[in-house]
């Protein structure tokens, strides 16, 4: 097992736009902009939101919208999409709005695409209609949007501009080896979503490595691990607050979703022990505690899985518990 030196790994941040109790997403929104500014004093790299629907918990149905806000509050850290949902949208509608956003933040926009609804199914024959099988186009709207970008589509019939001829990367997201496979063949970076689906993802960023063809966009692989972080001053404090993580997986389980919820002293007055390990499956990645665990933690599994950047996701009921989760995390991994 190769060890890989912490301070040399990039971190970035996915913003679920989730909703706390007590709050609005109005709120919520204020508040991104408040992480992301301290994020790029931080030295993250990137800002990611995220494309879910008919979830009254979270915010981010929009993250076109939020990536146009959060740029233009920030000067130099890359904000994108962790990701669109390319099957709930057409291809030519994706590349002029990712070409508007990088025409006004020149170099500081990616763009990461993903096959799920993000939704429930009822919610994604709303969107999709008559297109509720789009999913399995994605390889090919992939092709599409690729084209819309390149200068070679000048002399096409259909166009995207603002979009035509800007280098605007393409990220696939993925939680299976399907993603994998197609991240591999298309020679782009590889994000993969094991902040909620960790079960295939050493077989996934495996099989991406391996066959992976080097292309125009990028010459070797490059995989970025999504992980749940809930950082405090000391383990005790951030077991504390990582009890609202717990139940709001807790609350995608059972199906019953509420806003964020604050944290509690005992998860076992609230949960049985199915929907625990239930939870705790999906919550593989979740890295909980002070700097020094947390820095034992992130140097075992950047060993283990290699990976070339990490982005965290934190679900803190507090909003200033949550920038000082964010600032602890970064200065442990400079640090490192």
């Amino acid at each position: 097992m190769t060890s890989k030196q912490l301070s040399a790994i990039p971190f970035s941040v996915l913003d679920l736009a989730a909703i706390a109790q007590g709050q609005t997403p109005a709120d919520t929104f204020k508040h991104s902009l408040a992480l992301a500014q301290q994020a790029e004093q931080l030295g993250y790299k990137r800002y990611w939101f995220a494309e879910h629907h008919n979830m009254m918990s979270v915010a981010s149905s929009a993250p076109a919208v939020l990536i146009g806000y959060i740029a233009g509050g920030t000067q130099s850290i890359r904000v994108g999409s962790g990701g669109i949902m390319l099957p709930n949208h057409a291809p030519l509608i994706v590349a002029e709005q990712f070409g508007t956003l990088a025409s006004l933040y020149p170099g500081r926009i990616d763009l990461g695409l993903g096959r799920a609804p993000g939704t429930d199914q009822l919610t994604a024959l709303a969107i999709r209609g008559e297109n509720m099988n789009a999913s399995h186009q994605f390889p090919q709207d992939v092709e599409r949007l690729q084209n819309f970008f390149s200068v070679d589509n000048r002399n096409s019939k259909v166009r995207a501009n603002p979009g035509e001829g800007l280098d605007i990367p393409i990220w696939i997201l993925g939680s299976s080896t399907d993603s994998a496979r197609l991240a591999a063949a298309k020679g782009l970076p590889y994000a993969f979503a094991s902040h909620f689906a960790p079960t295939y993802f050493m077989e996934a960023i495996k099989l991406y490595r391996e066959n992976f063809r080097p292309s125009v966009h990028l010459d070797k692989p490059y995989v970025m691990a999504c992980i749940n972080v809930v950082a405090a001053d000391t383990d005790e404090q951030a077991e504390y607050l990582s009890t609202s993580l717990k139940q709001f997986f807790m609350g995608v389980i059972t199906g019953k979703r509420q806003l964020l919820q604050p944290p509690v002293a005992n998860m076992e007055e609230i949960w049985n022990i199915y929907e625990r390990e239930a939870v705790e499956q999906m919550l593989g990645y979740l890295f909980v505690g002070g700097p020094e665990t947390l820095k034992q933690q992130m140097q075992l599994f950047v060993d283990q899985t290699q990976v070339d950047e990490v982005m965290a996701t934190s679900h803190i009921f507090d909003h200033d518990a949550k920038m000082r989760s964010y600032k602890i995390f970064a200065e442990m991994l400079k640090s490192a």
